[in-house]
């Protein structure tokens, strides 16, 4: 069996999945509030179930 791929979200990406503006995730994320991306080369990008999993531990459900 192999493994699922891991979908990597860069930046706009994740600030449309979370609807929180660009900066608003990097000041999360300087008060360690959000989770940490991974850089390749200049290149940041955030696993998609590391925010999915944000978005159920800080959103309630309306």
């Amino acid at each position: 069996m192999k493994a699922k791929p891991t979908s990597m979200l860069r930046i706009a990406d994740v600030a449309k999945k979370t609807a929180l503006d660009k900066s608003t995730i990097w000041e999360k994320l300087k008060k360690e509030q959000f989770p940490k991306p991974y850089k390749h080369g200049k290149v940041t990008a955030w696993k998609e179930s590391d925010v999915d999993e944000w978005i159920e531990q800080n959103y309630t459900q309306a």
